[in-house]
């Protein structure tokens, strides 16, 4: 005797994949595709503009990406608990990778090609990415005169100065550092509004540390990579001045910055000084 088929099998297909999202959640409703691909809105009938776009929103998606890793190795490392921060760092540094690749790609256009729609940015750019400003101010870049194009979104500015009223994740793996080595670091140190400034005591604590790595393998591990994170973030920065520069020459950016000069400036910047300088030492 036949049974007649179920509700289930009939939303089926003969190698066993659902073919009926009706009452079921679908792979573009968990991902909202519906919200992440109607957010591309040329405001030009420029073809290369699609391209602009996607560049940046794809960046914007891995830097939010970047930050819920960056804040959960930051609580893990206050917590002691090295290995999962460790993880999450490594991540990050990974994301810097993407992003940088990303920027092959929009060197694909050329500045003629770009003439087309650049005006039709009016003044926004990229230097105004509150989530770019957010990654710097957790890696200790905390330059508080950026917070003024952020003024017309007064939750912007609460997110950051929520941000600033917390240590940077390197100010955080000070405190490790000080409480292995039995040592207490001048509180200039920890100071949460302005960029991270070099100290000599924070340095000869990490030379110790690098010179018997076995004694303090999880610190010599943290400074890696914490040097790993900051490597790929310049390679993005490199490669962020040269498709600049490419594109746009010399020129000013849509900000209004001095654009590839500012960029360039930008590269001088080190966010983690000791864990550089202290190679030239060993």
């Amino acid at each position: 005797m036949n049974c007649p088929s179920s509700g289930t099998d009939k939303a089926k297909n003969e190698d066993g994949a659902y073919t009926s999202f009706k009452d079921e959640m679908s792979y573009g409703d968990y991902l909202g595709m519906d919200k992440i691909l109607g957010a591309q809105n040329p405001l030009s009938s420029a073809h290369d503009e699609m391209l602009f776009i996607i560049q940046h929103q794809t960046s914007e998606l891995w830097m939010r990406l970047v930050l819920h890793e960056l804040n959960a190795a930051r609580a893990n490392l206050a917590e002691g608990d090295f290995s999962p921060a460790f993880k999450m760092l490594s991540r990050v540094a990974r994301i810097f990778d993407q992003l940088t690749s990303a920027w092959d790609v929009l060197r694909t256009m050329t500045p003629s090609e770009y003439t087309h729609f650049r005006e039709d940015l009016g003044k926004s750019s990229g230097f105004q990415s509150h989530q770019y400003r957010l990654i710097e101010y957790s890696l200790g870049n905390r330059n508080l005169k950026m917070m003024a194009m952020h003024q017309h979104r007064p939750e912007l500015i609460e997110m950051l100065e929520r941000e600033l009223a917390q240590p940077s994740i390197y100010q955080v793996a000070l405190m490790a550092l000080g409480k292995s080595r039995g040592v207490t670091f001048d509180p200039s140190v920890y100071v949460l509004n302005r960029p991270y400034v070099a100290n000599d005591a924070v340095m000869a604590a990490w030379i110790r540390i690098y010179k018997d790595p076995k004694k303090h393998w999880h610190l010599y591990e943290l400074a890696e990579k914490l040097v790993d994170l900051e490597d790929y973030f310049r390679r993005w920065r490199f490669n962020h001045v040269t498709t600049v520069e490419r594109i746009i020459g010399l020129k000013r950016g849509t900000g209004g910055t001095v654009g590839v000069q500012y960029l360039r400036k930008m590269l001088e910047v080190e966010l983690f000084p000791e864990l550089w300088n202290l190679r030239g030492a060993l």
